[in-house]
């Protein structure tokens, strides 16, 4: 399990990106090895604060395995960092993490905080019909990270799994929890230490069905 490549980007203006009209979706390969801390990579840049500025998305991981699959569905190549996250992954099962494991990288201790939900300036930039359904359809969704102790990673660096809390969801399954399954959301919510994020989702879903 390792880093294949880890990716920057600088935010630009976009016509297709949403309410801003602007996004740093397009990553590219660093050179070299890159700081990671609690705001995020050196050099890379979040257009929206407001729905990605969290400390608990410092860090998006892909894995290179689900952008093969996405080539055969999809009859296209897609780089490392075209679906704009800050490290991708080789051998690494990231969709199958639990929320609250963590892994070492390099100097870097990262926390998994919880799975990817596709927006409008995803579909823009990835510019296939129906693009949110069908991504959202095949699960293979990626994971968010914080960074528990700051540090450098770089491309090659062993990925190493250093703790996977027991009874804690996987990243598809908070997936399913964030669209409504609400005992996976309930089995997330009893893990200590879970993001402050979920408890909002909570309010949305379980909220809703007490409604």
């Amino acid at each position: 399990m390792q880093i294949a490549s880890v990716n920057v980007g600088r935010a630009v203006d976009a016509e297709w990106a949403g309410r801003l009209k602007r996004t740093a979706i397009d990553k590219t390969p660093a050179d070299g090895r890159v700081r990671a801390s609690e705001s995020g990579l050196a050099g890379d840049e979040r257009a929206d604060l407001e729905h990605h500025g969290s400390s608990d998305q410092a860090l998006y991981a892909y894995a290179r395995e689900d952008y093969d699959w996405w080539r055969a569905e999809l009859g296209r190549e897609l780089r490392d960092g075209m679906f704009g996250e800050n490290l991708t992954t080789v051998g690494l099962d990231v969709n199958g993490a639990k929320i609250g494991e963590r892994w070492r990288m390099g100097t870097v201790l990262a926390e998994v905080t919880g799975p990817r939900v596709p927006c409008s300036v995803f579909r823009g930039w990835i510019g296939e019909p129906g693009w949110l359904k069908t991504f959202t359809r095949a699960g293979r969704v990626g994971a968010y990270l914080r960074v528990v102790e700051p540090g450098e990673l770089g491309r090659g660096d062993a990925v190493e799994i250093v703790s996977r809390p027991e009874g804690s969801v996987t990243v598809t399954e908070s997936f399913r929890a964030y669209h409504g399954d609400r005992d996976l959301l309930r089995r997330l919510l009893a893990h200590p230490g879970h993001p402050e994020e979920w408890d909002r989702v909570a309010e949305r879903v379980l909220g809703r069905v007490r409604g």
